[in-house]
């Protein structure tokens, strides 16, 4: 039986009810509302993850508020969009985050003292949601829309620890076995290969750190998927760069105790596999530069650490040692449970990864500054009404395509049965 505790607090599936829990949800949230984020690029709609995610959804009653954060290239693009997800109950807000109503709105924000518009990609959609969906919901919900083994108990297990009051829990983290099927075999090559031994080496290095501690407490700390709850996603900067989820994990740290912040286990699950990249400005490498500058910054600035290039030159002789060790221990497992595992492509992958050691760690040194999107308490101070204008525009581009009565042209992937 694993039912291990460490610094934040476990929450194991040892089968629980999980028709008495959504209907305590369901109870709970008719005084605190819950919604559910989704950031998404446009292309999304055209792979079937994103139908079998809104016909689940669907049937989610303890879910108020959907809000899906969108890039389209273009009015056409939204328009589909827009079509693809009336099909849901919920009130949702499909918000064009890269539209010319969005984008007016962000240029009066810069015209006042605060340029959001330099920020890209999935932190500046998820700092657009997270505003619109705290107007409505006590609890929020976010996963990407990419997942293919969704279902209803993945938003139901993240809300429900934030909405039992008793549990005075502020932040749920998701985690989960990441298994290919085509072969089986083992994903999540940045946590086990790169975030793993990274931390293991660090506090080798520099000793026994909270900050590091808290790190290794999370099984899944790469995962895209958490619930939070409305003041904490006002108070909270998001990472601008590719280093978002564990930036998150590093501003949480700095927002709440320890015991109000949870993890939860979502079983087995899949999303699409990301390529390593040509160079460490692309793909896992781009990703796995941004988490080390993170994980770097928050411990000079948690912890006091003064780092130096003989640090990263130690560290990368202690990461390739640990991530090395970490192989072999997944060898092991993969073997056991029959999954595919090829050990010449993990060597490889770290070899990549420990250039970015060194590479990254050099660059951080030179120039520690980070890529954060100031908290949202900072945008209201400079138009208190920022929230309900994005909520306006997103109603107002929903309602124009509406009314333009667009020929719609079917995504290529089969949408939501409704």
């Amino acid at each position: 039986m694993d039912y291990k505790q460490d610094l934040i607090t476990t929450i194991h599936d040892f089968d629980c009810d999980l028709a008495f829990l959504e209907n305590r949800l369901t109870e709970l949230t008719q005084s605190s509302p819950a919604a559910v984020l989704i950031p998404a690029l446009y292309s999304e709609l055209e792979r079937p993850a994103l139908g079998q995610i809104c016909d689940h959804l669907k049937d989610c009653a303890f879910v108020q508020t959907v809000v899906i954060c969108l890039y389209a290239d273009s009015l056409q693009q939204y328009a589909q969009a827009v079509r693809f997800f009336s099909v849901l109950p919920q009130k949702t807000y499909v918000i064009w985050e890269n539209g010319p109503t969005i984008s007016q709105t962000l240029e009066n924000l810069k015209e006042k003292g605060l340029d959001l518009l330099k920020y890209k990609g999935k932190g500046r959609a998820v700092w657009l949601g997270l505003g619109v969906a705290s107007l409505e919901a006590h609890a929020i919900a976010l996963h990407d829309a990419d997942i293919t083994t969704y279902d209803r108990s993945y938003p139901l297990k993240l809300l429900y620890p934030l909405l039992e009051k008793e549990f005075g829990i502020a932040f749920n983290k998701a985690y989960y076995a990441r298994l290919g099927h085509y072969p089986r075999s083992l994903y999540g090559r940045v946590t086990r290969l790169f975030v793993a031994p990274l931390l293991t080496s660090l506090t080798a290095l520099l000793g026994d750190r909270d900050y590091l501690r808290y790190l290794h407490a999370f099984r899944y700390p790469l995962s895209g998927e958490f619930a939070l709850t409305h003041d904490l996603a006002l108070q909270t900067r998001i990472p601008g760069n590719w280093g978002l989820e564990i930036g998150l994990l590093s501003e949480v740290y700095r927002n709440l105790a320890h015991r109000r912040i949870s993890q939860v286990d979502l079983g087995v699950f899949e999303h699409k596999h990301q390529q390593l990249g040509a160079s460490d400005q692309s793909g896992l490498q781009k990703m796995c530069r941004d988490i080390l500058g993170s994980v770097l910054r928050t411990l000079t600035e948690t912890e006091q650490v003064v780092l130096t290039k003989d640090h990263i030159h130690a560290l990368q002789v202690k990461f390739r040692r640990s991530a090395q060790d970490y192989a072999h221990q997944y060898f092991i497992d993969a073997s056991f449970n029959s999954l595919h595992f090829d050990r010449h492509k993990e060597e490889v992958t770290i070899e990549t990864f420990e250039k970015i050691i060194l590479d990254g760690g050099e660059a951080y040194v030179t120039d520690p500054r980070n890529s954060q999107i100031p908290a949202w308490t900072r945008a209201l101070a400079v138009m208190p009404d920022l929230r309900e204008q994005l909520r306006e525009a997103a109603i107002l581009d929903a309602a124009e395509v509406k009314a333009l009565s667009l020929p719609i042209t079917a995504p290529h992937a089969v949408q939501s049965n409704g």
